[in-house]
């Protein structure tokens, strides 16, 4: 019993764990023998150790060649087993002096309505408003109404103010523009042509005063017309017009009613139309427009187009049914001041349809070409 006996503890390795805890003796460890160190292979594309596993902790049964002699270890595992206990750690020393205080933040730093819905800080509250002053309030500034009195006076003034708001609102006004004043040379025969107008009043309401007439010269008056107009503004552009227009000159004269509208129509065209019904129930009609485009501030070119048109036929007036006439021109006129401008062109007319018959059955032209000269003014 005592040689099988012998024979198992040889057999048996004595780990420094199990000497630790007196299960066994270790007997003294031969001395190693020199190994002879070996190159390392190398390994074809080394695999990363991963970070885990370095942080393992050895196995606790090692050889007396890896583990030194110095004492018994006592792992955590084997603590939690009841097998040993381990070292209480030293308390780490208190400090010599309570460490300072964070920084206070400041009265003035606002709490957000963002940081106190999230329970970081809270509002502060809010600081009741000053009670109403008991001061009396300042004395008026004295002096006059108006700085311009201080330094003019008032009496110097009031003419001046009168006048600014009567151009402001309230005025009236008058002008007379002489639009044509020419002469026409035409071939076999010259002859003149004036065409105008004049009015008076404010924005909306204006008396208006419209004339033309035409001739040749060593003849009498061929054709003449003049209109007295009320006006009334519809729009910042066109005024609605009516009144009476009286013809006179060559022929019977006629007394007729009109009605129509003057303005600025888009794009700068000036319109001039108008119907007319005589005592004797002759309606016509007459369309004036003309455009202004500036070559200089002083150089202007103007064309200007007049259609004539009537309902029936007009045999005392040698005027038929439709299209009576159509006259266009063309002028240049230079602005040497805008109340006075030269001017040089052409004008073509020309009678059409049933007028154009009678005027061939009288033995009158029909129209042709014209160089005009001639100015145009107003004041």
């Amino acid at each position: 019993m005592s040689l099988l006996a012998a024979l198992l503890l040889t057999a048996v390795q004595c780990t420094p764990e199990h000497a630790a805890m007196g299960h066994c003796k270790m007997t003294p460890a031969a001395k190693p023998k020199p190994v002879a160190r070996q190159k390392p292979k190398p390994v074809a594309n080394p695999r990363p150790r991963p970070a885990a596993a370095a942080r393992e902790k050895p196995h606790p049964a090692v050889t007396p060649r890896q583990q030194p002699s110095a004492g018994p270890v006592c792992t955590p595992e084997h603590a939690a087993m009841g097998h040993c206990q381990l070292p209480q750690q030293p308390a780490a020393p208190a400090p010599s002096s309570p460490a300072p205080p964070l920084p206070t933040p400041p009265a003035t730093d606002p709490c957000t309505p963002e940081h106190a819905a999230m329970g970081h800080c809270r509002p502060a509250a809010a600081t009741p408003a000053a009670p109403p002053s008991s001061a009396p309030p300042p004395a008026a500034r004295s002096g006059p109404d108006h700085a311009a009195d201080a330094i003019w006076g008032a009496d110097a003034m009031a003419p001046a103010r009168r006048a600014v708001h009567a151009e402001h609102g309230g005025f009236t006004d008058n002008r007379i523009l002489l639009d044509r004043l020419e002469y026409r040379a035409a071939k076999g025969r010259d002859g003149y042509a004036v065409e105008g107008e004049a009015w008076f009043g404010g924005d909306y309401d204006r008396l208006w005063l419209k004339f033309a007439a035409d001739g040749t010269f060593g003849e009498p008056l061929e054709s003449a017309e003049l209109q007295a107009l009320y006006s009334r503004a519809i729009n910042p552009w066109f005024n609605l017009q009516g009144g009476v227009r009286h013809d006179f000159g060559h022929g019977p004269d006629r007394t007729q009613l009109a009605l129509g509208i003057q303005g600025l129509a888009p794009y700068w065209f000036e319109i001039d139309a108008a119907a007319f019904l005589s005592t004797k129930g002759e309606l016509t009609a007459r369309v004036e427009a003309e455009y202004d485009q500036r070559i200089t501030n002083q150089l202007i070119l103007q064309p200007r187009v007049e259609l004539g048109l009537s309902a029936q036929d007009i045999t005392e007036l040698r005027v038929g049914a439709g299209l009576t006439e159509v006259e266009a021109g063309l002028r240049l006129r230079y602005e040497f001041v805008p109340e006075f401008a030269p001017y040089l062109g052409v004008e073509w007319e020309r009678s059409v349809g049933r007028t154009a018959d009678h005027a061939r059955a009288a033995g009158e032209r029909t129209g042709g070409w014209s160089f005009v000269a001639g100015v145009r003014a107003w004041f």
